[in-house]
């Protein structure tokens, strides 16, 4: 079980934005910055910070498109997609990275927060993930299907922590060359990257459940190698 609410995150233009935060029962010290899909926080991203929770993590999942439509959550519809691709359209990864500092430093104040802080992300979110392992608050950083990660590869060599990355090797959305290029251009990091034979894009939250406990699994002992370290 855990709990969960929400909060306002200070932005770095002295505005604010929400996070879903779901706080552990059994806290091991560390916290989990969870990254949307283009969907919004929706209930599956809640449900994964909610698994971060169970795991002991403090998880914050911040609303990254509260400068188009704060707190919007969509679904797979056709119209919805469209939006969603929209927003993806407009959306900037600077506006990613500003925003998980400031979600770092939010955590940071807390009085009862002294641990190390991971950024976890899916989709767009997976992009993210992987650049915000560039950024040094960032402890660790685990990529779900990282959509985009191949024509950001200018930020391959400031990884400066370790970076798990999860693929399906059926996402229609990240191509097999596109996988082979980014597993070239982070070859001199410390990079876990692990492939799900049959999975396709969204695995980890719509996927196979054997496919959701592995990675589940493959993340924990990820995260707690590293920040334990």
């Amino acid at each position: 079980m855990t709990n969960s609410h929400k909060e306002a995150v200070a932005s770095a233009d002295g505005r604010s934005f929400d996070a879903y935060v779901s706080e552990p029962t059994n806290p091991n010290g560390h916290a989990v910055i969870v990254l949307q899909e283009i969907f919004g926080v929706t209930a599956h991203i809640r449900r994964v910070a909610d698994r971060f929770a169970e795991d002991g993590y403090i998880a914050y999942a911040p609303d990254f498109f509260w400068r188009m439509h704060p707190g919007v959550e969509l679904t797979h519809s056709k119209e919805d997609m469209q939006r969603a691709f929209n927003f993806l359209g407009q959306y900037k990864d600077e506006d990613g990275m500003a925003d998980i500092v400031q979600t770092i430093a939010h955590i940071r104040r807390r009085t009862d927060f002294t641990g190390k802080v991971a950024a976890a992300g899916l989709c767009l979110g997976g992009k993210l993930a992987y650049l915000a392992a560039t950024l040094p608050g960032v402890d660790a950083a685990v990529s779900f299907y990282g959509v985009g990660i191949e024509k950001r590869l200018d930020a391959a060599g400031a990884v400066r922590c370790p970076l798990m990355m999860h693929f399906g090797d059926q996402d229609s959305y990240i191509s097999d060359q596109a996988r082979q290029q980014i597993t070239d251009a982070l070859a001199s990091k410390a990079v876990q990257s692990h492939l799900y034979p049959g999975a396709n894009h969204g695995f980890y939250t719509r996927g196979e459940p054997a496919d959701i406990d592995l990675a589940r699994q493959r993340t924990n002992s990820f995260l707690k190698s590293t920040l334990t370290a």
